[in-house]
């Protein structure tokens, strides 16, 4: 699975993007985030607030339980205003 990190998300992460490979349980967005934030400081960091972090699988965007598996691409991001 790919996993991208937009803004300040990459920022506290400290990766634009990795290749990872979740355990069988991991099945959507928000076990993604919760393992991922296992994964060091700056992960966690990153998901302390999963409120403020935005997803998308396969670059449509998606929410807290949106499937998750395999060959996937999944970005987070913050939310984005426009102006």
């Amino acid at each position: 699975m790919k996993v991208l990190y937009f803004a300040w998300v990459r920022q506290k992460v400290g990766l634009a993007e990795e290749v990872v490979q979740p355990p069988a349980e991991v099945r959507d967005v928000a076990g993604l985030v919760a393992w991922l934030s296992a994964r060091s400081p700056g992960h966690a960091a990153a998901f302390a607030h999963p409120g403020q972090v935005r997803a998308a699988v396969n670059q449509e965007f998606a929410g807290a339980d949106a499937a998750v598996a395999g060959q996937d691409e999944v970005a987070f991001f913050p939310p984005v205003t426009g102006g």
